[in-house]
């Protein structure tokens, strides 16, 4: 990835310069699909009609999703607003509300927005420039979280920079493994092709993606296309969150298996796929064995105890003494690169300002909660058990 970055760097900046210059403005169509989103979806449909777009060329569809809170009553303060359609029908999943509204939508292009997230108002032209490329199919965004300040928040900050990173260089490599919620724009072509969106175990805008790659359609990302979205505030709903993520990542590679290693699929099959499904494991791997590490090591220590009581110099420090062994240095490798990728993310992101305390709490956290729902989503699918989205 850092590889892809020093190389891609040039053609990255050249982006920059000529992202706000479009040629045309195509019409387009925004869905916000809503289930009990009555405490953001005000914000959410103000900052779609605070783009700075044609008002003529640009529809937002808002699809009540059967919500048993006020959000419906909520919605229908905008039905005054000619751009807007209100739609409601009874709870069947986010994948039902978008092609719900999909069926009657005939713009160019096609998007969607969560209803917990925000626009900035260029957001959409700097997405539109891309589809000036005729084999351009989807534009994902550069997602960020809205005004982080806990301590589980700011863990998250960091991994959305890390995210915003990797996502651009996917896009150069035409790797991109989903197109988010928040704000991914699609031609319309995409689905009158490759048909709606699925229920995919919860993560249907990951399986539209790997549909695309099976058919050799291009996703590239927008990396100045700012979206903020909010994020989990407890530990409970962070995880429940990442499960559903990623056991809809495994279940989705199961499905589309025959994607991987090869050619055809360029590297998304030869490079992204395996690559994610090896971390993974060798995620859960490495807490494993540093698990069965700390064991040994607090076992031999005990019966040292045991045998000979506390050494005197348990506590003392060799001032020449330098830990040469592999590991060690494999560590402090992958962690500076690791920071790296951070640091270029935030860049990207405008993130530069904000206290630097995010890594710090990514690092010394972030490792002791991801094996929580990795584990489980392995175990989920092999047990085939199904995961519900909240």
């Amino acid at each position: 990835m850092l590889v892809t970055f020093f190389e891609k760097r040039e053609s990255i900046k050249k982006e920059e310069e000529d992202i706000l210059s479009l040629r045309r403005y195509p019409s387009t169509t925004i869905i916000v699909p809503c289930f009990n989103e009555e405490r953001t979806v005000v914000k959410t449909i103000r900052s779609l009609l605070s783009l700075d777009y044609p008002k003529y060329k640009l529809n937002i569809v808002i699809v009540d999703d059967g919500s048993t809170d006020n959000t419906w009553n909520v919605v229908k303060r905008f039905g005054k607003y000619p751009q807007i359609k209100l739609l409601q029908k009874p709870n069947g999943g986010k994948h039902t509300a978008l092609n719900y509204a999909l069926a009657n939508i005939e713009t160019e292009l096609v998007g969607c927005l969560d209803a917990d997230s925000f626009v900035e108002k260029d957001t959409l032209k700097k997405i539109v420039k891309y589809f000036e490329e005729s084999d351009v199919m989807a534009v994902t965004p550069a997602i960020k979280l809205y005004k982080p300040t806990h301590i589980i928040e700011l863990v998250q900050n960091v991994e959305y920079m890390l995210g915003i990173f990797f996502r651009k260089m996917l896009g150069t490599m035409d790797a991109i493994q989903v197109t988010p919620g928040p704000f991914s724009i699609f031609r319309k072509k995409v689905f009158n092709d490759l048909g709606p969106y699925k229920k995919a175990h919860n993560t249907e805008d990951l399986e539209i993606a790997f549909r695309m790659h099976e058919s050799h359609y291009r996703i590239v990302n927008s990396h100045k296309a700012f979206v903020t979205t909010v994020a989990p505030k407890t530990l409970k709903s962070l995880y429940k969150q990442r499960l559903r993520w990623v056991h809809g990542f495994l279940e989705n590679a199961l499905d589309y298996k025959h994607l991987f290693l090869r050619r055809k699929y360029g590297n998304f099959g030869m490079f992204m796929l395996p690559a994610a499904v090896v971390s993974i494991f060798s995620a859960i791997y490495l807490v494993g064995f540093t698990i069965f590490q700390l064991i040994q090591y607090i076992y031999d220590k005990s019966v040292q105890v045991r045998a000979i009581g506390l050494p005197t110099d348990y506590f003392s420090f060799d001032l020449f003494f330098f830990n040469t062994q592999t590991l060690l240095f494999l560590s402090i490798i992958l962690i500076v690169m690791a920071i790296a990728m951070i640091v270029v993310g935030k860049i990207i992101a405008e993130d530069t300002k904000r206290s630097p305390m995010d890594i710090v709490y990514f690092l010394a956290l972030y490792g002791l909660i991801v094996p929580s729902w990795l584990f489980m989503s392995v175990y989920n699918t092999v047990l085939s058990k199904k995961n519900s989205w909240r």
